[in-house]
């Protein structure tokens, strides 16, 4: 089966915390919800899936992690990521990302 490519725009967060360092774009609701029936059986530990994502000219892997408050996944976004593509918080940033079932 060929992975489907995501591409979306959301704002980078700084997860709140007095000793938080952990950036996320929250990938949009129907999005995650076309995730979660897609990729279902796939779900490794926290309910998390590896992801292939692309920011810029910057390609890594990493997982998306269910956020069930507020019913979509988080992307977590390295600090070698952020410097590279120049990013900060409360900016809106255009990604691409697939899963990538091992």
């Amino acid at each position: 089966m060929k992975q489907k490519i995501y591409k979306t725009t959301a704002t980078l967060w700084l997860y709140p915390g007095e000793s938080a360092k952990w950036h996320f774009l929250t990938v949009p609701k129907d999005i995650s919800q076309e995730i979660k029936e897609t990729y279902k059986g796939l779900r490794q530990g926290f309910g998390s899936l590896p992801v292939e994502v692309t920011i810029g000219k910057t390609t890594w892997l990493t997982s998306v992690f269910p956020d069930t408050k507020a019913g979509t996944y988080l992307l977590p976004v390295k600090a070698k990521v952020r410097r590279d593509e120049d990013m900060y918080v409360d900016e809106k940033i255009t990604f691409s990302f697939q899963v990538k079932p091992k």
